[in-house]
């Protein structure tokens, strides 16, 4: 193969619309722009969902749903990801975010019970399940919430 033979691959290249350049181009005249109208004129046309005056879909639907602004966010995490730390830790969020757990700060973080924990560790998080709670201290540890507006 020589480079004079390098060709792109069949239908990966378009070739640009010359508009404007004479009728026996088939884009002469109007330029594609058919006649009159707003679509015709220079920079003129219609945002998308413009429906000619009409009051547009999206405004004549009723809105739906809800949302709660004072929602807190919470990253979960699950007892059997603990069981890669050493016994004896201190699993801070600091911790899980070195681990790889969780990523970004100020992250918010619920520990939930899947899983089993067979080593004691002190885990300081946001929030707690019950069952979570209940495998933790069974394990030997210690289950410490962090204040949410901390």
């Amino acid at each position: 193969m020589r480079l004079d033979e390098l060709r792109p691959a069949a239908g990966s290249t378009k070739k640009r619309k010359r508009v404007g350049r004479g009728d026996g181009s088939g884009h002469g005249k109007t330029s594609g722009r058919g006649h009159k109208g707003q679509g015709a004129r220079s920079g003129g046309n219609v945002q998308p969902g413009f429906e000619g005056g009409q009051m547009p879909l999206q405004r004549r639907l009723p809105k739906r749903g809800f949302h709660n602004i004072f929602r807190v966010e919470m990253t979960v995490i699950n007892l059997g990801q603990l069981e890669a730390l050493p016994a004896g830790t201190e699993a801070t969020p600091e911790t899980f975010a070195a681990q790889g757990l969780v990523s970004g700060k100020n992250r918010r973080i619920k520990i939930l019970g899947d899983g089993s924990l067979s080593k004691a560790l002190t885990v300081r998080a946001h929030g707690f399940s019950a069952k979570a709670k209940e495998k933790i201290e069974a394990a030997g540890g210690k289950a410490e919430l962090i204040a949410l507006h901390a």
